[in-house]
């Protein structure tokens, strides 16, 4: 909406979402640098408005495609995380979804008992999902022995996500974040990466975005150690994206549920390929 002040932009949520209005007065508190301007917030009904973020960062890329901007804006991304972690408990209560580790495994479960979810699934694509429940359980525990702080996590950050504005980076729609590893986000970034680069998804030309990523992380463990935890957190990452698509998926009215069938079950599967290439 046009003011004298510049644009604004308002946002309202549906009802499962509705928690982002928390999850954006959180980093505006934390860490308002790296957020367009909250300017009013209704909690209660999922309501927000914000200050105009700029030039999305998409829109830059095709001017001058230079992917190594990521280089930047991943050891940001990092930070914020880092920052927001003290928040957790705070988030949670807000009702921003809880995929901590320690849940994970449960949550699991929860969708191997989901009919409807999977339904495009053949018996023995669930079959094998389901034998996977307790190496999920396992590599939880084993994630959780590097004992680095879960947080806010984005969920779906991409070039569409970031804005461009005065020089600085701002990240934006926060609808598919969680509580959880913060590991999680490099599922979809480098899968949006990879597409853009026109690179295969395990192209070691990705490495450098990881390793930009990582690099703040070495605060809690040595860079040796976060590399060895990061296939893990892959892996439940791509778990941790198909509760996220799930949790959309149940409360979409007919017919744009059926439209959305199968996008539960082809996580699923790229569930069970992770799994297998490991």
């Amino acid at each position: 909406m046009p003011t004298r002040a510049g644009d604004v932009w308002f946002k309202a949520n549906m009802p499962t979402q509705a928690f982002e209005v928390a999850v954006v007065e959180t980093l505006a508190a934390r860490r308002p640098d790296l957020v367009p301007t909250l300017l009013a917030a209704d909690l209660e009904r999922g309501w927000m408005l914000q200050g105009d973020g700029g030039t999305r960062l998409r829109e830059v890329l095709e001017g001058t495609g230079d992917f190594d901007v990521w280089m930047e804006i991943l050891p940001l991304y990092a930070h914020l995380q880092m920052d927001v972690a003290a928040d957790r408990d705070r988030l949670l209560a807000a009702g921003v979804p809880d995929r901590l580790l320690a849940s994970l495994p449960g949550q699991f479960e929860e969708v191997l008992t989901d009919a409807e979810s999977l339904e495009t699934l053949t018996q023995e694509e669930g079959r094998r999902l389901a034998a996977l429940a307790p190496r999920i359980e396992a590599e939880c525990r084993e994630l959780a022995e590097y004992a680095l702080p879960e947080t806010i996590q984005h969920d779906d950050l991409h070039d569409g996500q970031v804005f461009v504005r005065d020089g600085r980076f701002l990240f934006f729609d926060w609808g598919d974040a969680c509580v959880s590893h913060p590991f999680y986000t490099l599922v979809v970034t480098l899968a949006v990466l990879a597409y853009r680069l026109e690179l295969d998804h395990d192209a070691p030309e990705l490495d450098r975005f990881r390793d930009a990523y990582l690099e703040p992380w070495t605060r809690f463990r040595p860079r040796s150690e976060l590399e060895q935890a990061y296939p893990l957190a892959y892996r439940l990452g791509v778990l941790c994206r198909g509760l996220t698509w799930r949790s959309v998926v149940a409360v979409l009215p007919r017919p744009l549920r059926d439209d959305e069938a199968d996008a539960v079950p082809e996580r699923m599967r790229m569930l069970l390929e992770v799994y297998d290439a490991a």
